[in-house]
């Protein structure tokens, strides 16, 4: 099995450029199902959950190609309206294909998702939602099964908890739904907003975009859309952390810095020069010392839905506050168990005690922090584990790296231009 080496302390330097956001690239291609028609979307990342989607759509019956970073989906002809366990056990996205299927074909049979080990992920909202929405569903061997009767009807929907993929999947519900649907307490984050200028584009109508109200006035007809995918503000603020981390100056390209407001906040409490233009950040270390490492101080981390802090972030930034002067509280609020990282930084030197759902992380000097063999748990504890690697004396092996690889694209190749000394290996080192 394939492993990442790093040889730490190396300061980064340079450009990177940032590629489309994979939390907004799901949606938008299983929104391609809601009508017949050759979609072009922009912008696409080459990952393994877009794969596994693109495959899934293939499933149905669509086809594609792709020319670079654009992706051509004919859906002109559905031969299905199943979601196999064998593709929806890898991503939880995939989930996302009840709600256009619904729409178009009036049934789906989708298994129970699966996809990162963070905790417990129920598709309850969904369900909820779509049964307001005039839909049956049945939970059966691992399968949910949603029929309509005769037409999906608007309703009123009020999410308990803003949920992400909930959101998407009822907006695709209910573009084409008799009446108006209004969904309350709704997700604001980017990716949502990216899916409503596609939804849009094919004809939807729905007001309300970047708030917690979204209103959806039913359409009798959509038309195929081109749209470009929004740039990934999770990989913005991962190499923004690892530059924060390392030291060195560099310049992140191809980003929208007004997605990051909490994380750029927090960066520039901790001592990081953080500089924002249309399109770009330039992150430095406003102090240097040995090593050209930055001097960090301590900063209190809570997730929480978007503006606030991403969990997606969360992991990586406790990877940059172990070398922080001080004691760093981080307080997880949206997932139960996402702290699986905390072991394997530990197994680097880091001081961390786990209190429930917070982690104290108490920052150590620079020579405690050395390089071991670590095992990546999830996709972005993978990410963290990389930034302490760059950060880390000696060498580090990451193994499990098939996680890094669901939502980066050429991490290893953008960390190489930056100055890292980091590979993939076939084989461990003795």
């Amino acid at each position: 099995m394939d492993t990442i080496i790093i040889r730490g302390g190396k300061p980064l330097h340079g450009t990177v450029k940032i590629s489309g956001a994979k939390n907004a690239a799901l949606p938008i291609l299983a929104a391609t199902l809601l009508v017949a028609g050759t979609h072009i979307v922009r912008n696409v990342p080459d990952l393994r959950d877009t794969r596994t989607m693109l495959q899934l759509l293939e499933t149905l019956g669509a086809t594609h190609r792709r020319e670079g970073t654009t992706v051509y989906v004919d859906t002109c002809e559905l031969s299905g309206a199943e979601a196999p366990y064998e593709l929806v056990k890898t991503m939880r996205a995939s989930v996302l294909v009840l709600g256009p299927l619904l729409t178009r074909a009036g049934y789906a049979r989708v298994s129970l998702p699966g996809g990162c080990a963070i905790g417990a992920r129920p598709i309850n909202y969904h369900l909820k939602g779509f049964e307001q929405l005039g839909v049956r569903t049945i939970l059966a061997q691992g399968y949910v099964e949603a029929r309509c009767k005769d037409v999906l009807t608007g309703s009123t929907v009020y999410f308990d908890t803003p949920t992400v993929t909930g959101t998407e999947n009822l907006l695709m519900a209910s573009v084409m739904a008799t009446g108006t649907t209004i969904i309350k307490n709704a997700a604001r984050e980017p990716e949502v907003g990216n899916l409503v200028d596609m939804l849009m584009t094919m004809g939807a109508d729905i007001e309300g975009k970047d708030t917690d109200r979204l209103t959806v006035h039913g359409v009798r007809s959509l038309q195929p859309a081109t749209i470009d995918i929004i740039p990934d503000r999770i990989e913005t603020g991962t190499y923004l952390i690892a530059v924060a981390a390392t030291g060195g100056r560099v310049r992140v390209e191809q980003c929208n810095p007004t997605h990051l407001p909490a994380l750029t906040e927090k960066l520039r409490s901790a001592g990081i020069a953080v500089e924002e233009e249309e399109g770009a950040f330039t992150v430095s270390c406003s102090e240097q010392v040995e090593r050209n490492q930055c001097r960090l101080r301590s900063v209190d981390v809570k997730t929480l839905v978007y503006p606030g802090f991403p969990t997606d972030l969360q992991a990586q930034f406790m990877a940059l506050v172990i070398q922080a002067e001080g004691t760093s509280i981080i307080h997880e609020t949206i997932f139960e168990n996402r702290f699986m990282h905390v072991a394997e930084l530990q197994r680097l030197g880091a001081d961390i005690t786990i209190d429930g759902a917070s982690a104290v992380v108490r920052g150590i000097s620079l020579e405690k922090i050395c390089g071991a063999p670590v095992m990546a748990t999830d996709l972005r504890a993978s990410a963290s584990l990389v930034i302490a690697g760059l950060v880390a004396s000696g060498i580090t092996e990451i193994s499990r790296i098939y996680h890094l690889e669901r939502g980066y694209e050429n991490m290893i190749e953008k960390l190489q231009a930056l100055g890292a000394d980091i590979h993939r290996s076939s084989s461990t080192i003795v």
